[in-house]
């Protein structure tokens, strides 16, 4: 028997794990918090058993997948690699690279050896059809702070650790542990917050988890909270609390911001946003006043309408409150080892726009097209996408309008999946590919250390032998990407890491022995700030100190000034005005989190799928009544996009006028091996419901939240 210290990589909080294991029959034995990890001190949540259901899953595939004669079969590695290397290569020789499209889903940014080969992948293909679960999540945010300080990849992060004030719109962290703002053990940070005397202060369209656990909560009508962010804005300035302090030199754009939210009184945008003119007008001031105050915001405010200006405006507050860049409002935290330092084309530039999608037009962000497009670059495009590449993701369930998805991929010529389970959307490829257990491989969150409440650093050794059959992502994505350049997969990892360690003005590769992505791992930890050596990594991780001022490092790579009006903003601040006058719609639809739960893939682990269905539609008593529904009733749910019938539970912790249903179920496709989900949390699609026609405009992300519904009793 033996210890092994690694990190759960199933979400952004990145838990320290003491993993047991017996040697001898390798087998898990159990999973614990790992209580000298200095980041999460023993805390962890239900997802940290995750990594033993998922290794012990009989549904896990264990072999590579081909189609023969219409069925999967099993087959051998090179079999199955050769085949999708043909399928791919004759596709793009015909017509063109850009009609093989790449899709990569939220568990690729968790795993170091997926992560750092996709782009060699990418590469290989030759293709600008790219697409991501970022337009369907983060998108807008990361598109906002690129506005805002002229460069990607720099999102100030809340120091909650030291903050007297923290205002929350569309977030639940005490569930979502933190999305956006790595920060294990948030139910501890938050409750210290209080216990020194700040305040923590929610506004969500439904009294979440967090908000039950706030001095305050606040409703607001899904989608509007753009219009409640310029009305903070707005009174910020007409009541003189803009407190710029050392940040006034480098801001451009105060004055035209002035002028721009003087439109956007609370009075007037409070019947909009289902909020009273001096609720809005205390959050402003609440945020000004505090010694120290964190405004942020989530998913709810990311996955709406207007979610790049939500995203940007609640910076802007940030910024007026004089809280970016201090101890206790938002930092920028400083990575032992980051991503940036691989980018091959610098930051000259802001990556948005250079090219767009062929039916509506809408822009990439950082190589990244929206998942909103992707079916109708299928089925409707001049030149459509006839081959598809998805890598760890479930887009059939994540995307818009997954039914009309479907039946898109099923047109398709050529699919290639790499994913541990045949499920809704790899039961359409030609070829799967299966990645090993996790815990048979090491892994490094570089994804979510630039966006940690401390700086940080963790490395996770593998925990078991690796396993018969299956190899690595990292191995998988670099003998694809061989076949495809017609090269000798070892060539080629040679190259590439020659290449990072070149970049990064190293001219020796040794990584005390290490193989594979540890490789580039120890070359980005010895480029980074620490001058760290993967060897001399504690195994419970390193804690290298509270969040420091890093703004001159930010704006070094822009104009070196803090936009505050950019002229894409300005055009959505016009668009926002307009929306004013519009009447508000009757019955909004929202999502909602659930702590055991991550999207689509947890749902057939039995120690997550256990206890009761979560697949419930919250309604608030008013709207039952009117529609004659009841706790435990089944309802009608319809939009412009498709119909569900799911069970009611009747709820005040959501607003009148608002439903609120669960995001990933759904699992009740033929031809899927995944036993768990299918007979204990089916469950319906939410995105059988949303529309890939409604999108934020700037970002090109698709609308979840906010989506106008009809509600009645199921027939």
């Amino acid at each position: 028997m033996k210890h092994v210290y690694r990190t759960c990589a199933l979400c952004d909080a990145h838990c320290g794990l003491d993993v047991t294991v017996d040697e001898a029959t390798h087998r898990v034995l159990g999973i614990r918090g790992d209580d000298a990890d200095p980041f999460s001190a023993g805390y962890v949540c239900p997802k940290s058993q995750g990594a033993k259901g998922l290794h012990e899953d009989p549904d896990r595939l264990r072999a590579p997948l081909v189609r023969r004669n219409g069925a999967l079969v099993e087959t051998d590695w090179k079999e199955a690699l050769d085949c999708a290397a043909a399928g791919l290569s004759r596709v793009r020789d015909q017509f063109g690279a850009d009609r093989v499209a790449l899709y990569a889903g939220n568990p690729v940014i968790h795993d170091m050896g997926t992560l750092l080969s996709m782009p060699v992948l990418l590469r290989s293909l030759g293709t600008r059809s790219f697409f991501t679960a970022a337009s369907v999540d983060t998108l807008p945010k990361n598109l906002a702070c690129a506005l805002l300080f002229g460069r990607t990849g720099a999102v100030p992060v809340p120091d909650v650790d030291r903050t007297d004030h923290l205002l929350v719109f569309g977030a639940n962290p005490l569930v979502s542990n933190g999305s956006v703002m790595m920060a294990a053990d948030l139910p501890g940070r938050l409750r210290r917050l209080r216990e020194r005397g700040g305040r923590l202060v929610v506004v969500d369209p439904r009294r979440n988890e967090t908000a039950a656990k706030a001095d305050a909560h606040h409703f607001i009508r899904p989608g509007t909270d753009a219009f409640v962010l310029l009305a903070m804005i707005h009174t910020l300035f007409e009541e003189g609390h803009v407190a710029l302090g050392t940040l006034a030199p480098r801001v451009n754009g105060l004055e035209r911001l002035r002028v721009l939210a003087s439109e956007f009184a609370p009075e007037k945008v409070a019947p909009t946003a289902g909020m009273e003119a001096g609720t809005v007008r205390q959050l402003a001031r609440d945020l000004a006043l505090s010694p120290c105050a964190i405004c942020y915001g989530r998913i709810g405010t990311c996955t709406q309408r207007f979610g790049t200006l939500a995203s940007f405006a609640i910076d802007v507050l940030n910024v007026l409150a004089g809280n970016l860049d201090r101890p206790g409002g938002v930092m920028f935290p400083r990575p032992a080892a980051s991503l940036v330092d691989l980018a091959e084309d610098g930051e000259a530039a802001l990556p948005f726009g250079r090219f767009h999608t062929q039916v509506r037009g809408l822009p990439e962000f950082e190589g990244q097209l929206p998942l909103a497009a992707l079916a109708e670059e299928i089925d409707a495009a001049p030149a459509p996408i006839r081959a598809l590449v998805v890598l760890a993701g479930n887009p059939a369930l994540s995307a818009p309008n997954g039914p009309r998805l479907a039946r898109a991929l099923e047109r398709l010529e050529f699919v290639v999946s790499l994913d541990y389970y045949l499920n809704e959307t790899s039961r359409f490829a030609d070829v799967i590919l299966p990645p090993s257990s996790p815990l048979t491989r090491s892994n490094c969150d570089l994804y979510s250390y630039p966006i940690a409440v401390r700086n940080v650093v963790h490395h996770s050794p593998a925990a078991l032998a690796p396993e018969a059959g299956l190899q690595d992502p990292w191995t998988t994505a670099f003998e694809l990407s061989a076949r495809l350049q017609d090269m000798a997969a070892g060539t080629l990892e040679e190259a590439v890491i020659g290449g990072i360690a070149a970049r990064l003005s190293f001219e020796e590769l040794d990584a005390a022995g290490r193989s594979g992505p540890d490789r580039v791992l120890d070359l980005l930890l010895r480029a980074g700030p620490y001058a760290l050596r993967l060897a001399e990594l504690d195994p419970h991780g390193v804690d290298l100190g509270a969040l420091e001022p890093g703004l001159d490092r930010v704006l070094a790579a822009g104009s070196g000034r803090i936009e505050l009006v950019p002229e894409p903003i300005e055009r959505e601040l016009d668009r926002l005005g307009r929306a004013l006058a519009e009447e508000p719609r009757e019955l909004l639809l929202v999502g909602r989190r659930q702590v055991r739960s991550n999207n689509s893939w947890m749902h057939n682990l039995p120690a997550l799928a256990k206890g009761k269905a979560r697949c419930t539609l919250l309604v608030n008593p008013r709207d039952a009544e009117l529609r004659g529904l009841a706790s435990g009733s089944q309802a009608e749910l319809r939009s412009e996009a498709g119909c569900v019938t799911v069970p009611v539970v009747v709820s005040d912790e959501v607003m009148p006028g608002v439903v609120s249903l669960p995001h990933g179920f759904g699992h009740d496709a033929p031809g899927m091996r995944l036993q768990v989900a299918t007979m204990q949390q089916r469950g319906v699609s939410a995105n059988a419901i949303t529309s890939e026609e409604q999108i934020d405009e700037l970002s090109g992300t698709a609308v979840l939240n906010g989506v106008p519904v009809e509600l009645s009793a199921a027939r």
